[in-house]
């Protein structure tokens, strides 16, 4: 998430506590916490269960005391107190480093850079080494892909993101209602034409749905979301992939900030004609993500372009009230025929953001086996798949889940949250959709037949009806797109106080607001604000920028080339 500037002041804070704690038995450093390791746990569970505070910056509120988080304690010892961010409140770590006090384990996300810059966390290399055989197992190859630096190649996280990929869905793109798609006769749409032609035609054919105006194409441009939802559809339909804030050529490692790309102005200025036009919801940038789930659940949104964690309350709420045809069909739509859409790009194992254990914490072993033993295959089973007899059955020699199960991970929102199925996969370590156990079995309950099995009846309908099996078959597939070398950037650990932290904070702020201002001006005016916007950016440095986080890339690609001791 994106920093204010006054965490700089915190950190100020932070380094002078320090410097006065350097005397006294509790100080910690960061180019020691992995050889000065004390604890008093064995390679054994103990006994009586040990509760480890855990800080996440993802997620909501839940005590871990359901089936599988049972089944963990069981098998580890270990009971989670999970603790979140209050009121999405983004200034919690500084907070933790200028308190000096943190919980036992840490999912940091991008201030991971300053934990490790105050000693906040555990370098993990000799206890991977002398009881990580999960986690070595896990991360074979890509070991080197949790390093942090050049300067400092130890590894002080681990989980977060799959190791071994198989996308079956997308996410993040345009998508658009089912019964549009119906009622339209089955239109080809993979350009941005094309898309505004489709809601455009049925929004004169239908003004208003279940007695309300329809809204063509709504966003969630008020929060956070911005970036999820005007953001990042932007650089899809450039035919760029996913790399948060920024373009980057993966081969050379050139990084640019990514609304610099012609790509994205030509992309604004077409959703400021959406918005002339009336196709855009005019609260899109004001309403809150409540009034914004209300409106897609009431069925009356034609489209949208957002990730689908963010829509699974609406998606469920559109099914219980048998609006199945108004839930939404992912689209590779881009500015034009000759751009390709990168929905299905391999990053391989990500990197960068994970767990790490704390230097302050009484139980650092136990806390590295909790999490050694979250990579194991027993463990990827059971988030995965819940407990045999419960939640899945042996057949054939075929793990098969319940069918009332499968019914409610498909229709039931707070399914994962009561039972624990599925909800402890991230931000823990986790194999991913492309991965198999030691029988050949997927480790997930997401394969291509179980997929297309699940699907809603509507869905199948409109699938057959463009001769496809899978959503995913409407887009450029995976073995024809470019295989990232640097995985993703938005993963990249931004050095602590750098120019790229300040600078690219200071850009994040200007084009978002501007953007906005963009989008919602006269068509005729567009120009001249997209211009100024740039001059702005030129101002705050951002060549600087670009060569800075360039530099960052480079190394990147040289500290994951397995040449790096």
């Amino acid at each position: 998430m994106k920093k204010r500037l006054s965490i700089l002041m915190l950190l100020l804070v932070a380094g002078l506590l320090l410097l006065a704690a350097c005397g006294g038995d509790n100080s910690v450093d960061s180019d020691e916490t992995d050889t000065t390791v004390t604890d008093n746990t064995t390679d054994e569970k103990p006994s009586e269960p040990v509760t480890l505070t855990f800080y996440s910056e993802d997620g909501e509120e839940k005590s871990f005391d359901d089936p599988i988080a049972q089944k963990i304690t069981e098998a580890t010892g270990v009971k989670l107190d999970i603790q979140y961010p209050v009121g999405g409140n983004d200034e919690t770590i500084p907070l933790m480093i200028a308190g000096g006090e943190y919980p036992d384990l840490i999912f940091a996300k991008g201030d991971i850079g300053i934990l490790i810059e105050a000693g906040g966390v555990l370098k993990l290399d000799d206890l991977i080494e002398e009881r990580g055989d999960n986690i070595k197992a896990m991360y074979g190859d890509q070991l080197d892909r949790l390093r942090n630096s050049l300067d400092d190649p130890g590894i002080y996280t681990v989980g977060t993101a799959g190791v071994h990929n198989e996308l079956l869905e997308t996410s993040g793109t345009f998508q658009i209602q089912l019964e549009v798609l119906r009622e339209l006769g089955y239109p080809e749409i993979t350009t941005l034409e094309e898309f505004e032609d489709a809601i455009s035609t049925y929004y004169e054919m239908y003004p208003e749905i279940n007695g309300e105006p329809t809204l063509p194409l709504s966003l969630l441009g008020s929060d956070w979301r911005w970036l999820i939802t005007v953001g990042n559809p932007a650089g899809f339909a450039g035919g760029f992939p996913d790399d948060g804030q920024w373009s980057v050529d993966t081969n050379t490692g050139e990084t640019v900030y990514k609304f610099l790309e012609p790509e994205y102005r030509e992309y604004f200025k077409w959703l400021n004609g959406m918005n002339a036009k009336g196709l855009l919801d005019p609260e899109s940038f004001t309403h809150t993500y409540d009034t914004y789930i209300s409106k897609i659940s009431s069925g009356r949104v034609l489209s949208v372009a957002d990730q689908d964690w963010n829509l699974t309350d609406a998606r469920f709420a559109l099914i219980d009230a048998d609006m199945e045809e108004r839930t939404y069909a992912p689209l590779p739509v881009t500015l034009g025929e000759e751009y390709v859409h990168q929905g299905l790009k391999d990053y391989g194992f990500t990197g960068g953001w994970g767990i790490a254990i704390s230097s302050t914490t009484e139980h650092p072993e136990l806390a590295f086996d909790f999490l050694d033993w979250m990579a194991s295959e027993e463990a990827q089973i059971l988030v995965n798949w819940g407990i045999e007899g419960e939640h899945y059955e042996i057949v054939d020699g075929q793990r098969v889940l319940f069918d009332e199960v499968r019914e409610r991970m498909n229709t039931d929102a707070n399914f994962s949250k009561e039972t624990g199925v599925g909800y402890y996969l991230h931000p823990f370590p986790r194999w991913g959709t492309g991965a198999v156990d030691s029988n050949g079995q997927s480790i997930t309950t997401d394969t291509r037949e179980q997929i297309v099995e699940d699907q809603l009846d509507v869905e199948k309908e409109v699938l057959a009806e463009y001769g496809m099996e899978l959503w995913i078959d409407w887009f450029p597939q995976q073995n024809e797109l470019e295989i990232s070398n640097h995985g993703a950037a938005y993963n990249f650990t931004i050095p602590a106080g750098s120019d790229i932290q300040i600078i690219q904070q200071r850009a994040d702020d200007i084009t978002e607001q501007r953007i906005t201002q963009a989008i919602l001006a006269d068509p005729e005016d567009f120009d001249d604000l997209w211009d100024a916007m740039l001059d702005e950016l030129e101002a705050a440095e951002v060549s600087k920028l670009n060569e800075e986080m360039t530099k960052l890339t480079q190394n990147v690609l040289e500290l994951w080339s397995g040449n790096v001791e």
